[in-house]
C-alpha cells in the first residue's frame, strides 16, 4: 500500500500522490542552455533537451561539454560508454525531472553514485544518465543516533561525519565506495558481526519512481518498496536520501598478519576454525595475493569493535599461532582502517571480478586456490574471502531482499590490470579459477560483486527472494525503466500499481 509523499528538495510539502512540479530556476542546460548536439533515433528533439537543462537545479551535460567525460568514468576502466545527457542532479527533483523525461521519451536510464560498481551499470550509451555524486549533504543526530545521508557520498565523507560523533553504521571495506549501490545490494563491511549489514541499518529512505513519485519507504511507509531496496538494488527506483541507524564505535582493534605461501594451508586452516568460533565484535577477512616481490602470500585482517583489553585476549591465538612475517594489529580510528585498501584501487585501471559464496575452506579449495595464485598474472590482483557471520547471519533471509543469511565467506576474484593489452590473460586465469572454485561454492552470489553475467548469476544473487522482488518490481516499476543493473524483470502476468488503482 502506498503512503504520503515526501517533499521536494526545495522546501515545499506535496500531496499524496502528486509527482515533484514544474520547472524551476537554477543552472541553465547543456552549456547554458544549448542542446546535446545529437537526436537519438530522431526521437529527442534539442527544444526537449534545453527544456530539461532550463528545468533542472543542476547542470545537464552532453559529449564535448566541460565535466561530460568526468561523470562517465567510472572506477573500471573497461567501461568507456558514451551517456545521451548527464544530469548532475543538486536534489532529488533533479532525479525526477530525468526520470520523467527518460520515460516519456523512451530513453534508457542509468544512475550513478559512485560509480564503483564493476559491472559499469552506471554509464549507458545513449542514456539518460543521472548522476547523484554531487549530493553529498549529511546529517548526524547524535541523541538519536541517526544520520540521514545523500547518495553521491562515498563511505570516506559518511564515515567521517558520523565519527566525529564517536558513531558509525556498517559500510563497506573501501573508503572510496560509494555508500547508495553498496547499501541498496547489501552491504558487507567490518561492523556486519556486531551490527549487520548496511541494509540492515537503514532506517527509512526516499525513493524517486518510474512514475514520477517521491516516496518514503521504511517500516511503515510503502513497506513492500522498503524491503525491496534492502539488497534489490537500484531496480525500483532512485534512492535520493538514506536514513541509517549508528552505533556507538570509538577506536577499533585492527590491522593485519601476513604470512608466506610455505605456510598458506595452516594458516588458512587454523584462520577456518578460530572465525568460526569468532565473538559477534570480531569481523575478518583473508586474502591471497602477490608481495611486491612477486612472491604469493596470505594475509588476514581483522576488526575488533568492542572494548580493546578484550579484543586483545580474543587475537592472541590468531597472533601467536604462527610467526607472522608481518603484525600491524592496533588500535586505530575506525576511519582509518576503512581508508586502508584505497591505495590498492587507484583510478585508471581494468577491472574483471568473479564472486561466490563459500561455506568452509576445505582442503580441496586450500588448494585450488594456492595453485591459482602462483601464478597470478597481475601482481594487483587478489582473492578475498571476506566473513559475514553474527547479527548479518542471523538475519532471517526473508526479512530484507538480501537472502544470504549464514556464516560463510564472500569469495571475490577482484582481478584488475593496468595495461589493455593484459585484458586477456588477466580474464581467462580469473574465469579458470572460479570454475575451478565452482565446486566449493554455494549457488549464490553478492550482488554488488556481480558482473555482466546473465538471468542465471541474477537469479543466484537474489536467490530465494527473486519471485517477491519480482512482484515488487512489477508493482513500482512495470515497464522496466530501472534496468541498467543486475535487473530484475517485471513479470507480465503480475498487476501493477497502476492496475490496482
Amino acid at each position: 500500500m502506498r503512503s504520503g509523499q515526501v517533499g521536494d528538495s526545495g522546501g515545499g510539502k506535496e500531496d499524496s500522490g502528486r509527482s515533484v512540479g514544474g520547472a524551476r530556476s537554477g543552472t541553465a542546460g547543456i552549456c547554458q542552455g544549448r542542446a546535446v548536439g545529437i537526436d537519438v533515433g530522431g526521437g529527442v528533439a534539442g527544444s526537449a533537451l534545453r527544456e530539461l537543462g532550463s528545468g533542472v537545479r543542476g547542470r545537464l551535460l552532453g559529449p564535448g561539454d566541460p565535466g561530460y567525460d568526468a561523470s562517465r568514468a567510472v572506477f573500471n576502466s573497461m567501461i568507456d560508454r558514451r551517456p545521451l545527457a548527464v544530469i548532475r542532479c543538486a536534489d532529488a527533483s533533479d532525479a525526477v525531472r530525468g526520470i520523467t523525461f527518460a520515460r516519456r521519451h523512451h530513453l534508457p536510464l542509468s544512475v550513478r553514485g559512485g560509480g564503483h560498481s564493476v559491472a559499469g551499470n552506471a554509464v549507458v550509451d545513449g542514456a539518460v544518465m543521472l548522476d547523484m555524486s554531487g549530493m553529498k549533504a549529511v546529517t548526524v543526530d547524535s541523541a538519536s543516533k541517526t544520520v540521514r545521508a545523500d547518495p553521491g557520498l562515498t563511505l570516506g565523507e559518511f564515515d567521517r561525519a558520523t565519527q566525529a560523533f564517536g558513531l558509525a553504521t556498517t559500510l563497506g571495506v573501501v573508503s572510496i565506495t560509494g555508500i547508495a549501490g553498496l547499501t541498496l545490494g547489501g552491504g558487507l563491511g567490518w561492523l556486519n558481526g556486531r551490527y549487520g549489514l548496511a541494509c540492515d541499518n537503514l532506517i527509512s529512505a526516499e525513493v524517486a519512481t518510474a512514475d514520477g513519485q517521491l516516496l518514503r519507504a521504511s517500516a511503515r511507509d510503502n513497506e513492500d518498496l522498503f524491503w525491496g531496496i534492502r539488497g534489490g538494488g537500484g531496480n525500483f527506483g532512485v534512492v535520493t536520501s538514506f536514513e541509517y541507524q549508528l552505533h556507538p564505535v570509538d577506536l577499533v582493534l585492527a590491522g593485519g598478519l601476513s604470512y608466506p605461501m610455505s605456510i598458506a594451508p595452516e594458516v588458512l586452516r587454523f584462520y577456518d576454525d578460530f572465525v568460526k568460533a569468532a565473538p559477534d565484535e570480531l569481523s575478518t577477512a583473508a586474502s591471497l595475493a602477490l608481495t611486491p616481490a612477486g612472491e604469493p602470500a596470505v594475509s588476514i585482517v581483522v576488526c575488533y569493535c568492542g572494548a580493546l583489553d578484550e579484543g586483545e585476549r580474543v587475537l592472541r591465538p590468531l597472533r601467536t599461532f604462527q610467526a607472522p612475517a608481518h603484525d600491524s594489529i592496533q588500535a586505530m580510528p575506525y576511519t582509518a582502517l576503512q581508508s586502508a585498501p584505497d591505495e590498492g584501487f587507484p583510478s585508471g585501471r581494468l577491472h574483471y571480478w568473479k564472486s561466490g559464496y563459500l561455506r568452509d575452506l576445505t582442503d580441496g579449495a586450500i588448494e585450488t586456490l594456492l595453485r591459482f595464485v602462483a601464478r597470478m598474472p597481475s601482481s594487483s590482483s587478489g582473492v578475498g574471502l571476506q566473513q559475514m557471520h553474527g547479527v548479518a547471519s542471523r538475519v532471517a533471509p526473508s526479512a530484507t531482499a538480501f537472502p544470504h543469511r549464514a556464516e560463510q565467506y564472500d569469495f571475490l576474484i577482484l582481478s584488475q590490470w593496468s595495461d589493455a593489452a593484459d585484458s586477456e590473460r588477466n580474464i581467462e586465469w580469473t574465469r579458470a579459477l572460479f570454475e575451478a572454485m565452482e565446486p566449493h561454492l554455494e549457488d549464490a552470489v553478492y550482488v554488488n560483486n556481480l558482473g555482466d553475467e546473465g538471468p542465471g548469476r541474477v537469479r543466484a544473487a537474489y536467490g530465494e527472494n527473486y519471485p517477491r522482488l519480482a512482484a515488487v518490481k512489477k508493482a513500482y516499476d512495470p515497464d522496466n525503466l530501472f534496468r541498467a543493473n543486475q535487473n530484475i524483470a517485471p513479470p507480465a502476468d503480475m498487476p501493477s500499481r497502476e492496475d490496482e488503482k
